[in-house]
């Protein structure tokens, strides 16, 4: 499989080109269909439109080809992160304070391996979340999440309107 960190080193300059913020670049697909997904945004509006997804997938392309850093075939997908985003930055607890987020721990903390509920705050480089279900407050270090994303709300779908509803955020190319 091939080395995330390369690949990010290859890609996040493309994306500040274009003045936009790298959310992620993650493989996935295994063997049979791997995807190289990057996730962008644009720091104003958190949101892509599709002639970002384009022309960031062209530039990304590009570098790509000239580096040619994936030995196998695989696709390109280009993306926003939508609205049940994945949170891969500490910056990203603080900028979705008080929306519920569900975070998947590889190694329990506090006896849980998954901690939903919304987040109240970051001290240092800890979360603090507020759980759902028990209210209680639970302070996970940001180093010991696996993978977290937001919980569709209401709230969440109120705060996040998107610019427009007109074509489709993600450009996928087979390579």
């Amino acid at each position: 499989m091939a080395d995330i960190a390369a690949l990010t080193q290859l890609i996040e300059p493309e994306v500040e080109a274009l003045g936009l913020r790298l959310v992620r670049v993650k493989m996935f697909g295994g063997t049979s269909d791997p995807t190289l997904q990057v996730m962008a945004e644009r720091p104003d509006t958190r949101q892509l439109v599709i002639e970002d997804c384009a022309e960031l997938s062209r530039r990304i392309s590009d570098v790509l080809d000239a580096a040619d850093p994936i030995e196998e075939a695989y696709r390109l997908e280009v993306s926003s992160p939508g609205i049940d985003r994945p949170l891969t930055r500490l910056s990203d607890y603080v900028d979705w304070h008080g929306f519920d987020a569900r975070l998947r721990l590889p190694e329990p903390i506090e006896g849980r391996k998954q901690v939903e509920g919304r987040i109240s705050g970051v001290e240092g480089d800890v979360i603090v979340m507020i759980t759902a279900k028990t209210r209680d407050t639970v302070r996970v270090p940001f180093a010991s999440i696996g993978t977290a994303k937001l919980v569709l709300t209401d709230a969440l779908i109120k705060a996040t309107t998107p610019l427009s509803t007109d074509g489709a955020d993600v450009i996928s190319v087979e390579r």
